[in-house]
């Protein structure tokens, strides 16, 4: 491998506005990226820029060290929403903090670190500063853990041309051309029959190339180039799993491998899934799947500086969020001096609206708070003091920016061109499709000034539309204050996205400081005195 990281040009550094003591890592070398956390050890093998190979920790003692290489171990045992769910809650398990049970009754303590998840696509995970006393404030931060992709039909099978084809439904709005000729797989959960007749829910993930949806020879279309490309969703964007066995032939190996018409899903797909589930396929009772890209997430550009990889929008905040949360928490003392409740909550479902048991429209996160700030006062609490916690609070609601791209930089407000290397951008929207208000973009910038960490700021051109996040959802349903922020990226809802690996680093940083901060920075500034 070092003959490898060798040859590699390695002569990237951020902006020269930077603080020289802010350089991540300065300068940076190859191997800072190669970092993993000690909590997994993966079985599959990657390519050198797909995967760690150092088992030493990535960040603690050295505060310029980098968490890209453990952002690529993420992303790449988290193919969809459920996998991200059960590693987020693997390192907060192996980081001390206790599981809990939305069923049970809770019981907490000053200075303890907990979390529950829901529907295992959702989590909620907070620590309790030690000097926290009724009627003091969350300080949270809100990503979700979907991203825009084809999920398999309740009934997939069916038969084209001698083909075993796949039928699936569009989650999201995705760039669904970037789907063609990619080399896909399945994965998601499924619910499986136990030997003593109970239920259990198991994930699974086929990682070798299962299917593939090809594009039309260009002999047989030749206006595409001219006219575009604009697939029928229905009809012409159906993977495509095997050739179909010629149940005439006496050759043909597995008859009951074939399809027929009672079959939901085609039984060699089924088989497969059994293989990777340990399980008969009769004990399989549902399946809730996702098509997803088997290429790896990895480091990309002549200098290392890019990340490629699927489901950045919003993998890359959450693990940011998720790692600001482990490490702000992590020494005996961390949490010694803290008044506040540290939070973080990653929602399902944010790419079609949220309105889902788990998703930000639920009154998840904030019925635990309510349950949390009643646990700690032993019940003795009012709603009063409910209410009073919730104003003291603030959110972060961090979802993935629009970086300028240079091909179409017509397409930004010229005054607000986010651009990769340069720092978390804070979204604006004087139609609230972001929930930032003058208030909450001084307060975050001011958290970035006290570490001197940079900042950008975007908002949409007026003769465009605006997409939104699930800020205004949380903002608005409690009336918790609240700003929009996002790592800068292009290739927004492709199969295969961008990002700058500087930027990775910022965020964590600033979510870091945010936890460690923020209080010093709000007590500051008077607003409805």
């Amino acid at each position: 491998m070092a003959a490898v990281v060798a040859r590699l040009p390695l002569t990237h550094s951020l902006p020269s506005k930077f603080n020289p003591s802010f350089v991540f890592p300065p300068p940076r070398s190859f191997p800072t990226y190669l970092h993993r956390s000690p909590f997994r050890s993966f079985s599959s093998v990657s390519p050198i820029l797909c995967s760690s190979q150092d088992d030493s920790r990535s960040l603690g003692s050295d505060s310029n060290a980098s968490i890209v290489g453990d952002l690529l171990d993420y992303l790449n045992e988290s193919w969809t929403q459920f996998h991200a769910t059960a590693e987020a809650k693997r390192q907060l398990l192996a980081a001390g903090f206790d599981l809990l049970s939305e069923n049970e009754d809770w019981k907490l303590k000053p200075g303890g670190r907990y979390f529950f998840t829901r529907n295992m696509s959702c989590l909620v995970a907070f620590a309790v500063g030690d000097k926290y006393v009724p009627g003091n404030g969350f300080h949270a931060i809100a990503a979700h853990t979907d991203s825009p992709c084809l999920k398999l039909k309740p009934k997939s099978a069916s038969s084209k041309s001698g083909y075993l084809m796949v039928n699936v439904q569009t989650y999201g709005g995705g760039l669904w051309h970037t789907w063609f000729d990619r080399d896909l797989s399945v994965a998601g959960r499924a619910i499986v029959r136990a030997s003593d007749g109970s239920f259990v829910h198991r994930l699974v993930k086929v990682k070798r190339p299962l299917l593939r949806v090809p594009t039309l020879a260009i002999h047989l279309d030749r206006t595409v180039n001219s006219d575009g490309f604009k697939p029928n969703l229905e009809t012409q964007l159906v993977p495509l799993l095997a050739t179909k066995p010629d149940e005439s032939s006496a050759d043909s190996k597995d008859k009951n491998l074939s399809s027929s018409s009672k079959d939901a899903h085609h039984p060699l797909l089924m088989q497969i899934l059994s293989d990777d589930l340990d399980c008969k396929v009769e004990d399989i009772v549902s399946l809730e799947l996702n098509i997803c890209d088997t290429q790896p997430s990895c480091l990309g550009g002549a200098n290392n500086e890019f990340i490629f990889s699927g489901r950045l929008d919003n993998l890359a905040s959450s693990f940011c969020a998720l790692r600001a949360l482990i490490d702000s928490c992590e020494s005996s003392g961390s949490l010694s001096t803290e008044h506040d409740i540290r939070m973080i909550a990653l929602f399902d479902n944010e790419e079609v609206g949220s309105d889902s048991c788990q998703g930000a429209g639920a009154p998840t996160m904030f019925q635990a708070m309510r349950r949390i700030v009643s646990s700690l006062g032993n019940k003795q609490v009012t709603e009063c003091t409910f209410d009073r916690a919730i104003r003291k609070s603030f959110l972060v609601s961090a979802d993935m920016a629009h970086g300028v791209h240079p091909n179409f930089a017509d397409k930004h407000e010229e005054n607000h061109r986010p651009q990769l290397h340069k720092g978390l951008v804070i979204k604006h929207n004087a139609n609230q499709r972001y929930a930032t208000s003058g208030v909450t973009s001084f307060l975050f910038k001011e958290v970035a000034k006290l570490h001197d960490l940079p900042i950008q700021e975007f908002v949409v051109r007026n003769d465009m539309g605006c997409g939104s996040t699930i800020g205004p959802i949380l903002a608005s349903g409690i009336g918790i204050r609240t700003v929009d922020c996002g790592i800068a990226q292009l290739s927004m809802h492709s199969v295969r996205e961008i990002c700058g690996t500087d930027d990775i680093d910022i965020a964590y940083r600033h979510f870091k400081a945010f936890y460690e901060s923020f209080s010093s920075v709000d007590r500051k500034l008077m607003v409805d005195e």
